[in-house]
């Protein structure tokens, strides 16, 4: 049994990765600002300890028995990272590495840092890998390359960080969000009878389930630590990536009724990156996705169904960040 610290554990991640380190054996401490609190559609699994707070403020006594910390506090995607380019890598970056120089003064052995396949950006060839250049197109994805390199830097004496780069994350959570590109198209068919793609459909985009990131955190936090040391690691699996325009398919095939429209107001969306996963199937050979794409969406589908998801619940603020974090920013401001 380990002690694991969750940042974020109030998350759409999160509130998984809670559920699937107690399940496993693990005590869990939660640290969370509650930014998103009232947004759950479901039941959050509570942690063995909860710091409600700031990650930049944690102390030497908050970490006092921790082997691991599960990083996955952050200002969460591109068009929230666009909001505020400078807060986002304060928030992103800067706390971040703060923490992990903390973890390691105090002796925190694993520090798994919750990245992004989204620092491929536009992506020069098909099937990138770890080694591939990075060309970050956001905010966000330059925030998480950063705290890469900077964090990579403080490996040794004790201290092991890894990195996991996730895939696009979509699927049912408690904490359920809309606004990533699965759970988008399926919530724009049922509230309007429509499947609406903001782009031409072709990008490509490596999609991974929710809760397969948490089991994914789980590996690491449980991997020999000689296997993952200050290692960056894509998370997903090579048959999960898909061009926007398939997971309009997908969505269809659940719901015939809808029809689909390319509605273009993004323009050609210069975000396209197919990801390889041959190093993670190499380094923990055991982990397998539980998930692929259509089992997920037909999970999520059925519990929005049985939520009666509407066009009130597309249009609001409850399950899209960017429109809570705008009318919560001044809370933000004063903590960051």
């Amino acid at each position: 049994m380990a002690n694991v610290l969750v940042t974020g554990h109030l998350g759409y991640i999160g509130v998984h990765l809670v559920d699937v380190l107690m399940s496993a054996g693990h005590r869990v401490v939660g640290c969370d600002l509650g930014l998103f609190q009232g947004c759950n559609w479901q039941p959050i699994p509570k942690p063995d300890r909860e710091i409600v707070g700031d990650v930049a403020k944690l102390s030497e006594t908050d970490l006092d028995g921790i082997d691991a910390i599960c990083h996955l506090a952050a200002i969460s995607n591109d068009p929230m990272g666009d909001l505020d380019p400078q807060l986002t890598l304060q928030v992103n970056r800067d706390s971040s590495v703060e923490l992990a120089r903390l973890a390691k003064s105090v002796g925190v052995e694993r520090f798994l840092f919750s990245g992004s396949c989204s620092v491929y950006g536009a992506g020069e060839k098909l099937d990138l890998d770890e080694k591939d250049p990075l060309n970050p197109l956001t905010a966000y994805a330059q925030s998480k390359i950063e705290s890469e390199a900077r964090i990579s830097e403080l490996a040794g004496d004790g201290f092991s960080p890894a990195f996991l780069r996730n895939a696009t994350a979509y699927g049912d959570s408690p904490m359920l969000r809309i606004d990533l590109v699965v759970n988008n198209l399926l919530a724009s068919a049922l509230s309007y009878g429509e499947i609406r793609i903001k782009s031409d459909g072709s990008p490509w985009r490596p999609l991974i389930h929710c809760r397969d990131i948490a089991r994914a955190f789980l590996a690491f936090v449980e991997a020999p630590v000689e296997v993952i040391h200050n290692q960056a690691v894509n998370i997903g699996g090579n048959r999960e990536n898909y061009q926007v325009r398939d997971v309009g398919d997908l969505v269809k095939e659940l719901i015939p009724s809808a029809g689909i429209a390319y509605t273009g107001e993004v323009g050609e969306d210069p975000r396209n990156y197919r990801v390889c996963f041959d190093k993670l199937n190499r380094l923990l050979p055991d982990f397998e996705l539980e998930y692929d794409l259509p089992r997920g969406m037909r999970a999520l589908h059925r519990q929005m169904v049985d939520f009666d998801f509407s066009k009130d619940d597309f249009e609001g603020d409850r399950f899209v960040r960017l429109r809570t974090l705008k009318h919560r920013l001044d809370k933000l401001n004063r903590v960051a």
